[in-house]
């Protein structure tokens, strides 16, 4: 048994990013009791119900930041099971965009503000996790394998929400899967070879399911779209013409 000191301690020491095994050799507490405490994040006298387990579902309470986190997890995201009926969700992130981790944290909250959001340092990027008994509720994609192996489509009232929120769908896309860079290219002009530089958006994702909600929601917002084939592999969705690009900086910009 240990007091609520010791456990405030522990997850205090796991939330900054410290490994079970380092947080355990240091406090003498079992790595088993630590998942156990970091799964109990959803007391039933006070978790924000569920809004698709309710009688009549609803959609989330706050749409945007669910078309955000969509975006993040069908990118770089996966629920796995933990234990007693709760799951995790963990969107991975590199540790160059702070700015990025930050805002998947908060998306993360806001669905499930009675829960911790938890940052785990690893190698490169930082794991953006959270537990819960409903991310399957709320991410129906999950299913056993890899993302591109499988299925991939929106629910009617995940799409509804697509619709209404298309910017924040793509922005987590690109902020999981994609870029924005500079391209450099010469071209020949009166007889002189001239350098020239623009901006592109790419978007890479191995599941034609993915890469086709990308595709279906640009069409919707108006964005010129081509494919590039690289290796042979037609995994890439470019969008390079001036007024799209103009478009995705407005609304989506570089991952900060």
């Amino acid at each position: 048994m240990y007091d609520m000191r010791t456990r405030r301690r522990v997850l205090a020491l796991i939330e900054e990013g410290r490994s079970l095994n380092s947080v355990s050799k240091e406090t003498g507490v079992s790595r088993a009791a630590m998942r156990a405490w970091q799964a109990r994040v959803e007391p039933l006298s006070r978790a924000t119900p569920c809004p698709r387990c309710l009688i009549e579902p609803e959609l989330p309470s706050s749409p945007a930041a669910y078309a955000y986190l969509l975006g993040l997890y069908l990118g770089d995201g996966c629920i796995t099971h933990h234990c007693r009926g709760v799951y995790f969700l963990r969107v991975t992130c590199a540790d160059a965009w702070p700015g990025l981790i930050d805002a998947c944290a908060e998306a993360m909250q806001i669905l499930r503000p009675d829960n911790r959001v938890f940052r785990v340092q690893r190698q490169g990027c930082q794991n953006v996790t959270c537990y819960s008994k409903h991310w399957p509720c709320l991410f129906p994609q999950h299913g056993p394998g890899k993302k591109h192996a499988r299925e991939i489509s929106l629910e009617p009232w995940q799409q509804e929400i697509v619709d209404a929120h298309p910017w924040e769908f793509v922005q987590g896309l690109i902020h999981s899967d994609g870029c924005r860079v500079t391209n450099r290219t010469t071209r020949m002009v009166q007889g002189e070879r001239k350098r020239y530089e623009y901006p592109r958006y790419f978007f890479t994702n191995v599941s034609d399911d993915i890469r086709g909600l990308y595709t279906d929601t640009l069409d919707k917002l108006g964005i010129t779209w081509t494919h590039c084939t690289r290796h042979g592999n037609p995994y890439n969705i470019s969008v390079a013409r001036k007024a799209s690009v103009a478009l995705m900086d407005a609304h989506v910009g570089p991952k900060h």
